[in-house]
């Protein structure tokens, strides 16, 4: 027999009326005055309107600085083993240097195969005395993955901190990311961040060689010229004496009242800092950012503390995005918008009617079919599929789920799914009834030997909604999280709450038959 102690009426209780509290911002009207710890379900891009951009990882960017690498890694290891080479070039399909000696060549090859994992070195065309270093296809592949996930990893930190509710950031195919933000319109804001690679370096500048001078050709090989950021140009020494995943925060700050952006480097990076400025003291640390000179500068005293300030003509909007984009890291490639469009408020808001309409249709369905088959065991079924419908939005309230469109075919199928664990119990009170148990009997009966079906089927159900879940993306994960809650709630209000209402009946009515 069922006991209905204290403690357990109060635990199923609370529990409901947690899940009606929780579920309560779903239907206010005007939302922006709650507490951000009491917020409705999130909506997502098909419900409430926003922006879609497909991006591009510009791969072959990223192969040209790793073979850029590579070319310096080759020049100094045929340097170190005393091999006299010509013509040494890179390009982002590999590295070409020509070596006439037919035993010095073999001799590189095996040395030049032990640079990196991943690289082979072969002969080139026959006659042509050259030697190709490239990557094989499982290292290029193993590189294409390692930037896309990075690059996700750091769109989502950087559209994180700018506000967007509930972004929906995943990888497309080897080299493409998808970026939806609901409720976004106007996305030039986005693209313009997302735009920028935000690699940042600390360059010394070469000051025995002008503009002027690199101009006609007479630079070295350790420097180069680059554009500076409010126009003009520099000779800077190619090697950075600091690298910006040295930086572990950045911050806008005001120095005599303009904005500037102040940064501060981990122990390597401060170290390494303290060291060039203590050693350069009078010389000018050129700032780069996307190959583009910020400032450059004098380095007046050494700076050891491990941070510093990059001023220059910002507005205070600059300052935050410049160090939004130092915060969230450099993207290890540029990434190019390949399709951007827009969904209208208009038509999420249509779509979110027509959900409700067919939730409220199947809703009353369902409600309709209750009473007439079971009577006042379908009223008390009733109450727990609304009791359901508001457990489930409380628990997608709580842990932040995104609703989309699918998700509301979810709840749909999840308020039809809700009654078939009442059913399956009342029917078991009509079999022991017809085989002569008692009332008292045929309820307990009832609900104990339909538990095991009933769990059987339901954690068939998750099964499904599990793969779901793991295998799918986007809409169909909303899908599959809809239905995973729905079943949960629908398991708990079928077994405990509607016993609890049949228990609590019992006891004070004492009927003489079943009304089913």
């Amino acid at each position: 027999m069922y006991k209905l102690s204290l403690q357990r009426i109060l635990i199923i209780v609370a529990i409901c009326l947690a899940g009606i509290f929780f579920a309560v911002p779903n239907v206010v009207s005007d939302k922006t005055k709650l507490p951000k710890w009491w917020q409705p379900v999130n909506l997502g891009l098909d419900l409430q309107g926003g922006s879609s951009l497909l991006l591009q990882v510009k791969m072959d960017d990223v192969l040209k600085d790793k073979m850029s690498t590579l070319e310096d890694s080759v020049r100094q290891a045929l340097r170190e083993h005393k091999i006299r080479y010509q013509n040494l070039k890179s390009s982002k399909d590999g590295v070409s240097v020509k070596i006439d000696d037919f035993v010095a060549r073999d001799k590189a090859k095996e040395i030049l195969r032990k640079l990196d994992t991943g690289l082979q070195a072969v002969d080139g065309a026959e006659g042509e005395n050259l030697v190709i270093i490239n990557y094989n296809e499982q290292a290029v592949n193993e590189l294409k993955y390692q930037v896309v996930d990075q690059s996700i990893g750091i769109v989502r930190r950087r559209i994180d901190e700018l506000g967007t509710k509930e972004p929906i950031i995943q990888g497309q195919g080897s080299d493409r990311i998808l970026v939806q933000l609901p409720g976004v319109q106007n996305p030039e804001s986005v693209k313009i961040l997302l735009g920028k690679t935000a690699k940042m370096s600390f360059h010394l500048v070469d000051e025995t060689t002008s503009v002027e001078q690199a101009r006609r050709g007479k630079i070295s090989k350790t420097s180069k010229v680059m554009n500076g950021l409010e126009g003009g140009q520099y000779v800077v020494i190619r090697k950075p004496v600091v690298g910006g995943e040295n930086l572990t925060d950045a911050r806008v700050s005001f120095q005599e009242g303009q904005p500037v952006v102040s940064f501060r480097f981990n122990t390597l990076g401060g170290r390494k800092f303290g060291e060039v400025t203590s050693a350069h003291v009078g010389e000018r640390l050129a700032i780069v950012l996307d190959n583009e000179v910020i400032s450059a500068p004098n380095i007046q005293s050494a700076i050891t503390g491990g941070s510093g300030v990059i001023t220059g003509n910002f507005t205070t909007k600059s300052a935050n995005d410049l160090a939004l984009l130092l915060r969230s890291g450099a993207l290890p490639a540029p990434l190019e918008v390949l399709e951007e469009r827009t969904v209208g408020a208009g038509l999420g808001a249509d779509s979110i009617h027509d959900g409700v309409f067919a939730s409220i249709i199947g809703l009353a369905c369902v409600i309709l079919f209750m009473i007439m088959a079971y009577g006042l065991f379908g009223i008390m079924t009733d109450v727990t599929v609304l009791l359901n419908l508001a457990l489930m939005l409380g628990v997608m309230s709580i842990i932040g789920t995104t609703l989309t469109l699918p998700g509301i075919a979810g709840i749909i199928l999840t308020i039809g799914m809700a009654v078939d664990a009442n059913i399956l119990i009342f029917e078991r009170m009509r079999e022991e009834v017809n085989h002569g148990r008692s009332i008292r009997d045929a309820v307990t009966y009832g609900f104990t030997e339909a538990y095991r079906t009933i769990v059987d089927s339901n954690l068939t159900t998750l099964v499904a909604g599990a793969v779901l879940f793991y295998f799918g993306s986007g809409p169909v994960r909303g899908f599959a999280v809809t239905l995973t809650i729905g079943i949960l709630t629908s398991m708990f209000t079928s077994i405990t709450v509607t016993r609890l209402m049949v228990e609590a009946w019992m006891a004070k009515a004492k009927p003489t038959k079943l009304p089913l």
